[in-house]
């Protein structure tokens, strides 16, 4: 969505992966803005916000999440948003079509943030960050978030630290004016991206079983302990493969193969979604930045007793023109030797780095199988001896 915003994307319709018409001709009765208000097992019925009432077999609770809010006067303005739904998405175009904008304030600095920094910049708008912490998107260690803070200032994203909203006001010389601990800043457009929760409001209702991370409990065939209700997407828990915990890492892909999952299942086969690393990536302006398994604190929440390295590479041959930084970080189990989790930043190749050593993640690899993994090699791509070649070799000699 951030790319349709930014003008990358041009037509809304590229979005949508099936209109209600499309899904209609397979048999498939599909209803929009229209709400469910409760489910009743007992009569096998789901009421709806119209005064509708459904029958039904079988649920799939796929509600997905909501924002966070900070919960200050004047979040509700006009020409404040989030961005979550694909509504949101068209508001905000909507918004900047017909309101001169010429500055834009972003509360938060995670994913959504860094995208919509670089969405708004792209369309020439004056753009600030307020976050509550030192650095962005503080999964990743602090030496990768400072080259991310060093490429939003290089492109003149102003960014301002251990922030606490107060309130949003109307504006004088914008239409907006966010109040801080550290004063005041007009902008025509604010958009809220502080976070979000699983939206578990039904599941609730129902008497559903939440997990410790606020998320529906699910199988691994995606049901609830409840006979004949799913749960799938990101209002539900995920089996993660390196800490042997159930979590909530809510992305499209996850959501995507567990509706795959409950859909066999619920069809008469016989199909488990196997879990999950913890693989994710985002791009903000001209960095890869991308992460895959635990970092440290979570391997100790885990038990692992991790040990890490961090090193900057060329993510292509030496010898070739135009060096490409490469940071990579390796995090491993100091007794074990086992492999946990990787973190990777640069120009070119993070992405790449960080799916190999998912998949390295995936299939239980340790450390040393790493270091030697056969991996393709050409100039253009990476030295003889890649960047994961070169940090797992590293962290092997620290253990």
């Amino acid at each position: 969505m951030p790319y349709y915003i930014g003008d990358v994307i041009k037509e809304e319709k590229k979005l949508i992966a099936r209109t209600p018409e499309r899904f209609r001709e397979t048999g498939v009765d599909v209803r929009i803005d229209t709400r469910v208000e409760e489910v009743d097992e007992k009569a096998g019925q789901v009421r709806l916000s119209d005064g509708g009432v459904l029958p039904y077999d079988v649920v799939v609770l796929g509600t997905g999440t909501t924002p966070l809010m900070p919960g200050i006067p004047g979040e509700d303005r006009e020409g404040v948003f989030t961005l979550k739904k694909f509504t949101d998405a068209l508001r905000i175009k909507a918004w900047l079509r017909e309101v001169p904008c010429r500055k834009a304030i972003i509360v938060g600095a995670g994913f959504i943030g860094m995208e919509m920094s670089e969405a708004f910049r792209n369309l020439g708008i004056e753009t600030s960050v307020y976050h509550r912490g030192t650095l962005p998107v503080n999964r990743w260690d602090p030496e990768f978030s400072q080259v991310v803070l060093d490429e939003l200032r290089r492109h003149e994203v102003g960014f301002v630290t251990e922030t606490e909203t107060k309130a949003v006001e109307a504006g004088k010389d914008h239409r907006l004016r966010l109040v801080t601990n550290h004063g005041e800043e007009e902008a025509d457009i604010i958009l809220l991206a502080v976070g979000i929760r699983p939206e578990v409001t039904l599941a609730r209702q129902m008497g559903l079983p939440l997990g410790k991370t606020g998320a529906i409990q699910v199988n691994f065939s995606q049901q609830t302990p409840r006979g004949g209700v799913y749960a799938v997407g990101d209002c539900c828990e995920s089996f993660h493969r390196v800490s042997g915990r159930w979590v909530n890492i809510p992305l499209g892909d996850i959501a995507n193969k567990q509706g795959r999952v409950a859909g066999v299942n619920i069809g008469g086969g016989a199909l488990t979604f196997p879990g999950i690393v913890g693989a994710q990536s985002f791009k903000v302006f001209d960095l890869e930045v991308a992460a895959t398994g635990l970092d440290e604190r979570e391997a100790i929440e885990a038990g692992f007793h991790p040990v890490s390295t961090l090193v900057w590479g060329n993510a292509i041959a030496g010898p070739m023109p135009g060096n490409r930084k490469l940071g990579l970080k390796l995090i491993a189990d100091r007794a074990m030797g086992k492999l946990l989790g990787a973190q990777a930043v640069g120009e070119m190749g993070a992405v790449s780095r960080i799916n190999v050593l998912s998949c390295a993640l995936w299939a239980g690899l340790s450390l040393d199988d790493a270091g030697w993994l056969d991996l393709a090699y050409a100039p253009p791509f990476s030295g003889s001896r890649d960047p994961i070649h070169i940090t797992a070799q590293a962290l092997r000699r620290q253990i």
